[in-house]
């Protein structure tokens, strides 16, 4: 009896340890994610430059201000969309941030505009949230900003 009970609770430890099969799995979207953003560049007649990172990126109006750098703050209004133009969030008065404190593709993406200049990133899972949903957004998707960089602050 006393060893079937010291069985019972060892199983039961067991049973309650973090295996690796039981985390979460991080799926990468890069290829996917590439061939959507490339389908929707010809879709819409996009003059799209990709850097290494996979971060595409247009610009409109080239701006004549400051150009920040991926550790300046500044300040934008900008307009977040999937590929199917669904909006996910939006701001049109202007935010201010550091660009240390966004998505990569932010980080990567805003230092491409001067100061009024505006465009817009077409950014990877892999530059955004990943492969993990977040409240508004699923895993793996890409995001798409319209974005007006209103000043390097």
């Amino acid at each position: 009896m006393k060893y079937s009970f010291l069985a019972i609770i060892a199983v039961f430890f067991m049973s309650c340890s973090n295996s690796d099969s039981e985390q979460p799995v991080a799926v990468d979207y890069t290829a996917q994610n590439e061939a959507e953003i490339k389908a929707y560049v010809v879709a819409n007649q996009l003059d799209a430059k990709r850097t290494d990172s996979g971060l595409y990126y247009v610009i409109n109006e080239a701006g004549t201000g400051k150009q920040p750098t991926a550790t300046s703050n500044v300040t934008v209004t900008y307009k977040g969309y999937f590929t199917n133009k669904s909006v996910f969030d939006q701001n049109t008065t202007g935010i201010s941030f550091n660009l240390q404190q966004v998505i990569k593709g932010w980080t990567e993406g805003i230092p491409y505009f001067k100061e009024g200049g505006s465009g817009i990133l077409l950014i990877p899972a892999h530059l955004g949230y990943g492969s993990y949903s977040t409240s508004r957004i699923p895993g793996g998707s890409v995001l798409i900003f319209d974005v007006k960089l209103l000043s390097v602050n």
